[in-house]
């Protein structure tokens, strides 16, 4: 005789639809959160790109002194506010006011839906501006200039890219028509999606291909706010990995190498670095005392790639720029592989300033050969770790 289901009681059914109600509230405030930070912040670049270059129109002698003026915000805002107003992100904000001026955000939809909040901010000046040298502002109203940009900041820095102003205006009304997320624009601009659709006979099939999205192009709330831009906008740190797994092996790595001797020093883990309008992790950065160089370490929990190699030469390049101090020797790189069953370790020397530095390189550091089995039996006891937890939650079910 078969057994019948137990029918789930009245409480049971009530309780799964409050906890649905919950979680989609939840998910739709953060969601709402996200893109408010969004708007806002998108709005007070604008807001700062008007100023530079309302600061700049002021005579030949200000304009003159642009270029001097940015770097002096640079280090001031940075000192003050922390990351996020380096000298080519505000040269960008000085392009995105350029590229967006009022005129322009107030012919659009979501520029007339605000269209008084905004010119009233930028008429909120006092009369004394028009004499003085330090012009003097009311408060500006940002929640009012914000719904004229509703689009994140990610995807402005992205049409900044395109030169052609008729294909950034189009990218930028398809992405507000179709709803498309950050991803879903930049693979359209790769594409070239413009131009094939002004060589298309049949334009409205064309557009009606770009409304499909494809798997990874939605954001979810989390990622939004752990956008690097917001991360900066907001002044918060930016220590998340990929996953659980990459993360233990990165912080045993870092604990291993410390244990190995007073050489080496901790400077950082998941370091930032921005490359035109691409951002970059470096795993690992610790600085080696007896060789008084960088040491640029790169996980990789898949299959070493020639691609890996030239990443991290590019690490390198840009650390020799901007994180070597004078008296410092050129940067080392470390490539470890942990893929399951091909763990592999692989110094990048070349480009080093002679044979001698490098070869005083390979016989100061940490045996290859070595880092690449302690990272293989890691995983291993990490994995192990994982297996039994995940057996032992099955034998309480």
């Amino acid at each position: 005789m078969t057994k019948s289901a137990t029918p789930a009681s009245p409480d049971q059914t009530n309780y799964a639809a409050v906890h649905a109600d919950i979680v989609a509230l939840l998910e739709a405030a953060r969601r709402a959160a996200a893109r408010s930070v969004n708007a806002l912040m998108t709005a007070s670049y604008w807001e700062i790109g008007r100023r530079i270059v309302e600061f700049e129109q002021g005579g030949q002698e200000r304009a003159a002194y642009g270029s001097g003026l940015i770097k002096r915000l640079a280090d001031d805002l940075t000192r003050r506010f922390g990351r996020g107003f380096s000298r080519q992100n505000l040269w960008q904000m000085r392009a995105f006011h350029l590229a967006w001026p009022v005129e322009q955000i107030l012919q659009t939809p979501s520029g007339e839906s605000s269209r008084q909040g905004i010119l009233q901010t930028l008429s909120g000046q006092s009369s004394a501006e028009t004499t003085s040298a330090s012009p003097i502002r009311t408060t500006v109203d940002l929640s009012a200039l914000a719904r004229a940009f509703p689009l994140p900041w990610s995807a402005y820095v992205r049409l900044l890219s395109v030169r052609n102003e008729a294909a950034r205006r189009f990218y930028e009304t398809e992405a507000l028509r179709c709803g498309w997320s950050v991803r879903q624009l930049d693979r359209q601009i790769n594409s070239q999606f413009y131009e094939r659709v002004a060589l298309s006979h049949n334009k409205a099939a064309m557009l009606q291909k770009g409304e499909a999205t494809e798997p990874g192009d939605a954001l979810t709330p989390e990622q939004a706010i752990k956008d690097p831009f917001v991360l900066e906008f907001l002044n918060l740190k930016d220590e998340y990995s990929e996953s659980d797994l990459e993360d233990a092996l990165i912080q045993h790595l870092a604990d291993f190498l410390l244990e190995l001797g007073d050489d080496f020093a901790f400077v950082g883990r998941q370091r930032r670095l921005r490359l035109d309008d691409s951002w970059f992790r470096v795993d690992l950065l610790f600085f080696h005392r007896r060789l008084k160089c960088l040491l640029v370490i790169d996980l990789k929990v898949g299959k070493f790639t020639h691609a890996d190699a030239g990443q991290m030469h590019l690490y390198l390049n840009y650390a020799r720029e901007h994180w070597t101090v004078p008296g410092e020797n050129p940067p080392v790189g470390l490539i470890l592989c942990a893929e399951k069953g091909a763990a592999e370790a692989h110094y990048a020397l070349e480009g080093l300033a002679n044979k001698v530095l490098a070869a005083e390189y390979q016989t100061v550091l940490p045996d290859e050969k070595l880092l690449a089995e302690e990272l293989a039996r890691t995983r291993r006891e990490l994995e192990a770790r994982r297996r039994g937890r995940s057996d032992a939650t099955d034998g309480e079910a």
